[in-house]
């Protein structure tokens, strides 16, 4: 199912935890929605822009599968609400100062700079227009307000 022009309901739900341990990620319609909505205001422009593939690493889980890779109790994945991804030759940083400058959405996070990856939010319900910076400390994640890169 083609969520939009260059995003496929597959790839936003494609999971190799859940393939491996046999869980069901199939969302509702209701998540489905949200998954266009977020393909829509934030991949699809962010794809345009750089006229490069966007690598989504992970979109929706299911509740199971959050629990089962540690995921937050909050997280926005879970409605499919949220994507973490990369951007084919680009640099994070770059894809991160663009989407905070040019589009709406609830959260973006910086996430453990160009070895890690950008996590973008977007919900029809809040549009907070909050960055952060995820870091590895003292064996810990943390999340630092704003880009503290």
């Amino acid at each position: 199912m083609q969520l939009s022009e260059n995003f496929t309901l597959e790839e936003m739900v494609r999971s190799q935890t859940a393939a491996r341990l046999g869980i069901d990620n199939t969302p509702s319609p209701e998540v489905v929605a949200n998954l266009k909505a977020l393909c829509v205001h934030v991949l699809e422009p962010v794809r345009a822009h750089f006229n490069s593939p966007v690598i989504v690493s992970s979109g929706y889980r299911c509740p199971q599968l959050n629990v089962t890779i540690g995921g937050s109790k909050t997280s926005q994945h879970c409605n499919g609400e949220a994507a973490d991804f990369r951007v084919l030759g680009q640099h994070n940083i770059v894809v991160f100062k663009w989407i905070w400058h040019n589009l709406d959405y609830d959260q973006l996070i910086y996430e453990f700079g160009e070895s890690g990856w950008i996590h973008a939010s977007f919900s029809a319900h809040r549009m907070r227009n909050m960055e952060l910076t995820a870091v590895r400390r003292g064996g810990r994640v943390q999340y630092l307000p704003g880009l503290a890169a």
